[in-house]
């Protein structure tokens, strides 16, 4: 078999094994949400809590060093990963069983690590709350650039790729959400702002494609139209919302929510912004910062054959040069 030959069922291989995932994931019932991990971060852990039942599981992360743990992401590997902000570091841990791995991160002038968001070309992007930029690592965790800088950025924290392809910052001290280019990291534009936004921290965009942001001092989630930017309002607020800080649209129809301050997360309508219950509170949580789902076993396998298909596509590349 030549090589040309071996490559084409390969990916074809990849992309049978994909379409088959993605069809059993689409069987799972609608409204089952998996399980959430928050960092603590005065507890120096990642907690993990059941949604269907509300109750604590356990210390999902803890150890390797993780001091004062912020953002958390899974990476194409399936393994997650949590930024250790005292340390300048950001760790990796086991995706299933939450065992400490290694040492991802820890150079390239990274100081203060917050948010965590993985690229479509399978690269960790970092902000770096200390030198006011968000940088950039490949897949092996070598160090490539300071992706995004400039443009008023002041305090980095949570990040997040838009519709339109581009990378969303929170400037916590300028109290702007800043837009970059995703593909080249030049800066844009100042995208949203005003209607009280006070410290951004957590953003995403919603199932509306609309950008909803954390303004943690004024203990409110704000929405701003996706496309122009402009404020649209209030979105979350009340139930006892003190500092938010994190924000995580669950497949259940609720807008989960942390409050740093009142050491509780809160759940919201995610159509209407209602209140509609504390989630969770206490049981050792302590100073609740970002959120992420564990991802399903079919979305795992998949994050697997795309880590795969990028290191083949990488191999190919070195090849051709």
């Amino acid at each position: 078999m030549t090589e040309e030959t071996h490559s084409f069922w390969t990916n074809v291989f990849v992309v049978i094994i994909g379409v088959f995932l993605l069809a059993f994931e689409g069987t799972v019932e609608a409204g089952i949400v998996p399980d959430l991990l928050v960092s603590s971060y005065w507890t120096n852990n990642v907690l993990r809590y059941e949604a269907a039942t509300r109750s604590l599981v356990g210390v999902f992360a803890e150890g390797g060093g993780l001091d004062r743990p912020l953002g958390l992401a899974y990476g194409p590997d399936g393994r997650l990963y949590v930024s250790s902000t005292n340390t300048n570091s950001v760790l990796r841990y086991n995706g299933a069983t939450g065992a400490f791995v290694d040492e991802f991160v820890g150079g390239g002038g990274l100081n203060g690590p917050a948010g965590l968001l993985f690229g479509a070309d399978g690269s960790l992007y970092v902000s770096s709350f200390g030198t006011d930029n968000v940088l950039r690592y490949d897949a092996a965790g070598a160090f490539i650039d300071i992706f995004a800088t400039g443009g008023g950025l002041d305090g980095p924290d949570g990040m997040t790729f838009g519709p339109d392809g581009n990378l969303y910052v929170s400037s916590s001290r300028t109290d702007t959400v800043l837009r970059y280019d995703g593909a080249t990291g030049a800066f844009i534009d100042v995208f949203a702002m005003g209607g009280g936004l006070d410290a951004p921290t957590g953003l995403v965009f919603g199932p509306d494609d609309n950008l909803y942001v954390c303004s943690t001092y004024s203990d409110k989630v704000l929405r701003y139209d996706g496309t122009t930017g402009g404020l649209l309002g209030v979105f979350a607020a009340g139930g006892g919302l003190d500092g938010p800080r994190d924000l995580v649209f669950a497949p259940d129809g609720y807008l989960y929510v942390t409050g740093v301050f009142s050491d509780n997360i809160l759940r919201y309508d995610s159509a209407t912004g209602a209140f509609v219950d504390v989630f969770v509170s206490g049981s050792g949580l302590d100073g609740p910062m970002f959120m992420t789902l564990i991802p399903e076993p079919a979305t795992t396998l998949l994050l697997g054959l795309g880590a795969f298909g990028l290191l083949r596509e990488r191999k190919e590349e070195r090849r051709e040069q």
